[in-house]
């Protein structure tokens, strides 16, 4: 595994190599680390936090001040992979001065190398703008959570020749816009082909198919941690729900019959020290 840290040219070299880029959602220190030292290419602090880490029932309510604590610590614990933050909803929809502001705070207070920015022509001035700042930005287009109300729910984009046109134009013109690379979510994998082979830059594919230059799944659900809704085109690579309950039961069984904590998880002081502090509390007694 290459210990260099992950850079913008050397995931395009990865493009023009055919090599793939390996991408995970990021929320806190210790998994950030775990993902670091297993050499996964880009950790994004997803704003997927809302529904697996916060409990919201969609990403909509997330905002800066929540995100930016969970940029900087996984920011603090990685040294290989490249750091992105999703820009949350509102944080740059209502003009360039709110985009470029916040994706600075991204950068300056959370530590992270970039931005991913949802939205395709609708985004393109904020993302130009933030390109233009010197901050590095990761598209996303197809199914946009946080246009999910506009979308009437999750479902996939780009299946009609309509949609399909419009997706494909939408990727040339982030790339225009100076974007690094491109997230394709819930698009046909013929038409994420399509797009992949067009663009100079990697896209980054979730339930978008094979022919993607990489592939990114939300951590919590290939983790199988995620107890609610679980989209079809995650695959649990473990499931950890049911062994860390697991762990949870064994443990409150074990407090509640008093076998925890045993003789290896206590302390004891010298006997004579003990005893002598008995006296003493006796005799004021």
């Amino acid at each position: 595994m290459d210990t260099h840290k992950v850079a913008i040219p050397s995931l395009l070299k990865k493009k023009k190599e055919k090599k793939k880029i390996s991408v995970l959602t990021a929320y806190d220190y210790p998994m950030a680390r775990l993902m670091d030292e297993a050499g996964i290419d880009i950790l994004l602090i997803g704003d997927s936090l809302g529904m697996v880490v916060l409990g919201y029932e969609n990403t909509l309510p997330v905002t800066m001040e929540e995100m930016l604590p969970h940029v900087k610590a996984v920011s603090r614990a990685t040294r290989r992979a490249l750091v992105i933050a999703d820009m949350p909803f509102m944080s740059y929809q209502a003009g360039i001065g709110e985009a470029v502001r916040n994706a600075g705070r991204m950068i300056q207070e959370g530590g992270a190398d970039g931005v991913k920015i949802e939205g395709g022509l609708v985004a393109l001035e904020q993302i130009a703008a933030v390109v233009r700042a010197g901050i590095p930005v990761m598209g996303h287009i197809g199914l946009t959570p946080q246009s999910i109300n506009l979308l009437g729910g999750y479902r996939v984009q780009g299946k009609t020749r309509e949609e399909a046109v419009r997706i494909v134009k939408e990727a040339s013109a982030l790339e225009k816009a100076g974007v690094f690379s491109i997230v394709l979510e819930c698009i046909p994998g013929n038409l994420a082909g399509i797009i992949t082979d067009r663009l100079l830059i990697p896209t980054i594919g979730i339930g978008a198919g094979p022919s993607c230059d990489g592939q990114v799944l939300v951590s919590h659900d290939m983790l199988g941690m995620f107890s609610g809704f679980t989209p079809r085109h995650t695959k649990k690579f473990v499931d950890l729900n049911p062994i860390v309950k697991e762990a949870f039961q064994r443990y409150r069984s074990e407090v509640e019959e008093g076998l925890f904590p045993g003789g290896p998880q206590s302390f004891t002081m010298d006997e004579q020290v003990a005893r002598e502090i008995e006296n003493l509390l006796n005799e004021r007694s």
